[in-house]
């Protein structure tokens, strides 16, 4: 049998903090000037050319100034984080993707300038104090607060912020653990919800948006919703056409979630527990899968990536990885998928458009999660035993840090304060650092 050729790539490079870097100011977002200072250290550590400065009249350098000081950098326009992701790409063989240099520093061209008359208006608005403007920053390191001693191998993690609880899933039983838990290593939980046959193992799990319900699947023959507030007890048993769950997808909605078994991927109404479609894959390709918009991904052992139209079911696109493919994940505006493989690279592909983009990081390993904080600014890569939290866009190496065990699963809290892992009869709990 012909071996599958591997699509092409343009490649990335993840990188750490030079000692140049870490003596810059602290950055204000990922729109600062500290992150055009960043973004040229970068260009010279990777022997990329710097991006020529451009003289500027009195008016633009002043809105340049303008636009740095008083506009919210989460008010930037989508398609400029969109630039702003791997400009650094390198293609194979080829030159880079079009990059407006304009994109990413926020800079005015002359043909948009205001009149006089909107210049004398922008100049009277008062500036807006800092403490009123609410910057999204990346972990500059983490501090290892508790332990939750599970007492089995934890596959599953869920957190959540408002109230702060930690779900640690596995077999027999789920354990919910407090706020008070996360800073001690020798507390009880406060709860523990029996599985219903105690041979029955969680697998997965997906914590709803607003943090009220938890859905469960794995070695059972039934997905499990379950009410997390009063009280956590078992809402619904969705029973499902298959011996094992390997992966669940939520919509952002939390109207759909699709559940991945070996050969198909069940794709269910889950406010109304309805089983919509039994949709067949690959019996190689659905270890993973994950949901953007109108579009699911899948992939698995057969090392090819996936993407169906939800609405039709028919195959869009196929990429061929050559690794198998252990995680996929998505970042918060579904735009950007990420997949996770065997040799440790991540492949990262335009959720719409033709991009595709790989850290390669060569090194075999068993167990590859990852996971976006829901700030969009970092994504969590652990490989084996080793935590890596990496910028987005520009895939610094935020931290790194090494457990004892092998990591099985991890979470992040969806106001990024927290990370917290699973391995083999607890989970650690550390604190984001800013």
């Amino acid at each position: 049998m012909s071996e599958k050729k591997e699509d092409s790539f343009r490649i990335l490079r993840i990188y750490d903090e030079t000692e140049e870097i870490k003596k810059m100011p602290e950055s204000s977002g990922i729109f600062s000037h500290h992150g055009q200072q960043e973004q040229r250290q970068v260009n010279r550590t990777q022997g990329m050319p710097p991006r020529p400065s451009t003289q500027h009249d009195p008016v633009d350098q002043e809105m340049h100034r303008i636009s740095q000081q008083q506009l919210h950098p989460q008010a930037q326009d989508t398609s400029e984080l969109q630039h702003m992701w791997f400009s650094e790409a390198e293609p194979e063989g080829g030159t880079s993707s079009s990059f407006q240099p304009g994109a990413m520093t926020g800079q005015f061209s002359s043909s948009s300038l205001p009149n006089r008359e909107v210049w004398s208006l922008l100049k009277a608005i008062p500036p807006i104090p800092d403490e009123a403007v609410v910057t999204r920053k990346s972990p500059r390191g983490s501090w290892r607060v508790g332990t939750l001693r599970h007492g089995k191998r934890v596959n599953a993690i869920a957190i959540s912020s408002a109230p702060r609880h930690v779900y640690t899933c596995g077999t027999g039983y789920i354990r919910v653990w407090d706020e008070d838990a996360l800073h001690a290593s020798d507390r009880a939980p406060q709860a523990q919800l029996d599985l219903q046959d105690p041979r029955n193992r969680v697998l997965t799990c997906k914590l709803f948006p607003d943090e009220q319900s938890l859905i469960t699947g794995g070695m059972a023959r039934a997905l499990t919703l379950w009410d997390l507030a009063p009280t956590p007890q078992i809402r619904a048993q969705m029973a499902s056409t298959g011996p094992t769950c390997f992966s669940l997808a939520l919509s952002s909605d939390a109207h759909i979630c699709l559940a991945s078994f070996k050969g198909f991927v069940e794709i269910w109404d889950v406010q109304n527990q309805i089983l919509i479609r039994k949709h067949e894959v690959p019996p190689y390709g659905s270890r993973c899968v994950d949901v953007t918009g109108f579009k699911f991904w899948t992939g698995g052992e057969d090392t090819i990536l996936y993407s169906w139209d939800m609405r039709s079911y028919r195959k869009l696109q196929q990429h061929n990885l050559c690794h198998e493919i252990l995680s996929i994940t998505h970042d918060p505006s579904e735009e950007w998928v990420l997949a996770g493989l065997r040799m440790s690279d991540i492949v990262i592909l335009h959720a719409h458009r033709e991009e595709k983009y790989k850290a390669v990081v060569q090194r075999y390993t068993n167990h590859h999660n990852l996971k976006f904080a829901s700030c969009g600014t970092c994504f969590v890569s652990t490989l084996d035993e080793v935590i890596h939290c990496l910028a987005a866009p520009s895939l610094r190496r935020l931290f790194q840090v090494k457990e004892r065990y092998d990591i099985l699963c991890c979470d992040v809290s969806s106001d990024s304060q927290y990370l917290v892992t699973g391995s083999k009869e607890s989970a650690t709990v550390y604190q984001l650092l800013y």
